[in-house]
């Protein structure tokens, strides 16, 4: 019992005191208790004390509520979520300031590297990296599409010049009689006189072979002289004048020449002693006449630069020279055929009959012969030159040289760590 009269608390705890007489009671009429046990503060705002001793607080002038009440609502999602951590338990910048932007990742510099298809690019007829077979041939070919008016206009210059040295050759150095007196000698011939006459018509053979084989290296010299330089340009896809292409390659005729007697006595020296040595020089020396012209050397200088340049690739520039030699001889076969059908008949109607061949049939095949070189004569040539370049391209690094001269931005050189 209490001194008021009324009932007494729990154990070890003390009974607020009403104000001016009245007891502590909820808007109900039922004493306010606190959550697990925790007494309620009276109007007055004096606490009443739990067992641990801690104050419940409740609102001035509300009077708190039981636990236990049906009609208090559930928690709302906002209130059932954990707390957000306080401000200062966030990171903070020693300086009170904003944290640092995170670091960008670190991406290498994208290089750009050429096309190998195209190389350093492609300003002419070729492209500026190291040729495959199909790019020398489509070289040598784009060059006579592109440049047709002077490349076949040379051609035809030369070619009818090497057919009328020739064809004065065979007029001067007359083989008729030699075939008539063979024709005559007949079945009963002894075979002393056969072979005396064979040896005759060997002889004025041997001369007009001479005389045609000088005309053929002058028209060689002429012909390689002028697309060389022409090729030159063309690489570069530069205009190109006629007249300034000759008067080029004039300077170095006489030079050139000399070359090409050098090359072709080499090579017919090594045939005649043994038919495997001849391709050496015919492959070591074939690159000597384009170095000649595009470098400026002398003819000496000009052999070592085409050994030099053709050691290592020795089977690789015998192959290409002699696939073009042989598309050369097979399309010159096609055309100077039909120019040559009185000899071709002659052969199928009596072959024991000794074909004589008149005048207007040496006429007639001078005429396919200009034809067939006009049409075949730039290719071997311009063959030559491409290798002539692709294999500088290779060794030495001549593309870039090129790129320079016409004008595309080459990549820098590598850098060393």
């Amino acid at each position: 019992m209490t001194e008021t009269g009324g009932p007494s608390g729990p154990e070890g705890t003390e009974t607020p005191k009403p104000q001016a007489g009245k007891p502590a009671q909820s808007q109900a009429g039922e004493p306010a208790q606190s959550q697990a046990g925790e007494p309620a503060q009276s109007q007055a705002g004096e606490p009443a004390q739990s067992q641990a001793g801690e104050p419940a607080q409740s609102q001035a002038g509300e009077p708190a509520q039981s636990q236990a009440r049906a009609d208090t609502p559930p928690p709302t999602q906002a209130e059932a979520s954990p707390p957000s951590p306080a401000p200062e338990q966030q990171w903070q910048s020693p300086s009170g300031g904003t944290p640092p932007p995170p670091l960008p990742s670190y991406q290498p510099p994208q290089q750009q590297y050429p096309n190998w298809k195209v190389g350093l690019g492609r300003p002419g007829v070729i492209p500026l990296r190291p040729l495959n077979l199909t790019d020398i041939l489509d070289g040598a070919v784009t060059t006579m599409r592109r440049y047709w008016r002077m490349v076949f206009g040379a051609a035809a210059v030369t070619a009818v010049l090497t057919a009328a040295i020739d064809l004065i050759g065979l007029l001067l150095v007359d083989t008729t009689e030699d075939l008539e007196r063979l024709r005559d000698l007949g079945p009963a011939a002894t075979d002393q006189e056969l072979l005396n006459q064979t040896l005759d018509m060997l002889g004025g053979t041997l001369a007009a072979s001479f005389v045609s084989l000088v005309a053929t290296m002058v028209g060689t010299t002429l012909l390689t002289g002028f697309l060389t330089v022409l090729m030159g340009k063309a690489a570069l896809g530069k205009p190109i004048v006629f007249k300034d292409a000759v008067k080029e390659a004039a300077g170095r005729l006489l030079p050139l020449l000399g070359l090409t007697v050098l090359y072709t006595l080499a090579i017919m020296v090594a045939a005649i002693f043994c038919l495997v040595p001849a391709i050496i020089p015919f492959t070591f020396w074939a690159l000597a006449s384009p170095a000649l012209l595009l470098e400026r050397g002398t003819v000496r200088e000009a052999f070592r630069r085409s050994a030099k340049l053709v050691s290592g690739m020795f089977w690789r520039i015998f192959g290409i020279l002699l696939l073009a030699a042989v598309i050369s001889a097979f399309l010159a076969m096609i055309i100077t055929m039909p120019f040559s059908f009185g000899a071709f008949m002659a052969v199928f109607t009596d072959p024991e009959q000794v074909y004589i061949p008149s005048t207007g049939d040496l006429i007639l095949q001078s005429v396919g012969t200009v034809i067939a070189q006009t049409i075949v004569g730039p290719f071997s040539a311009l063959v030559t030159v491409i290798l002539y370049i692709d294999q500088r391209m290779r060794r030495e690094g001549m593309d870039i040289e090129l790129a320079r001269a016409a004008g595309i931005a080459t990549p820098p050189p590598p850098q060393a760590w």
